[in-house]
């Protein structure tokens, strides 16, 4: 159950992996069940508080949240839900609020959308480590092993 600050940490870092690994520029969104002020929760409010900090502290990575998934995924909702949306319905990392949730997310985007789900990719730590689930195939191994080396990349300043 990651506070305001780890969420914060998680995105940034999610943020470097996901340019090395893409070449892509950022463009996340901050999960919730709530998008922009749409529910009063405590739940809510941790995310909101999240994106704030990330905003603050990373002004050039594009952000947004609290931020429901369909408004972050589908283009059409995102400006119906946010009529000055930063992503336009186009994130690309999506930084859940628990681990439920991502566990959760993860897991139907690879049964039901038939995508890979490597990981789980850990991030803070001195240096490259990385997890595999027990149910994990070969090529899997081998991806996350790959992941792992190129990550050495974000510890290069450490």
């Amino acid at each position: 159950e990651p506070d305001s600050d780890q969420l914060v940490s998680i995105a940034y870092n999610a943020s470097k992996l996901h340019k090395i690994l893409t070449g892509e520029e950022s463009k996340i969104a901050f999960l919730s069940f709530s998008t922009i002020g749409s529910s009063s929760h405590y739940r809510v409010e941790k995310v909101k508080n999240a994106y704030m900090k990330f905003k603050a502290k990373y002004p050039k990575i594009l952000c947004e949240g609290e931020i429901q998934f369909d408004a972050a995924w589908v283009p059409d909702i995102a400006r119906d839900k946010i009529p000055d949306t930063i992503i336009e319905g186009k994130a690309n990392v999506f930084i859940f609020p628990n681990l439920d949730a991502g566990n959760i997310g993860y897991k139907i985007a690879q049964r039901m959308g038939n995508y890979y789900a490597w990981g789980p990719l850990l991030q803070g730590l001195k240096k490259p480590v990385n997890d595999l689930s027990r149910g994990c195939s070969i090529d899997d191994i081998i991806n996350i092993a790959s992941i792992t080396s190129l990550q050495s990349n974000c510890y290069a300043n450490v």
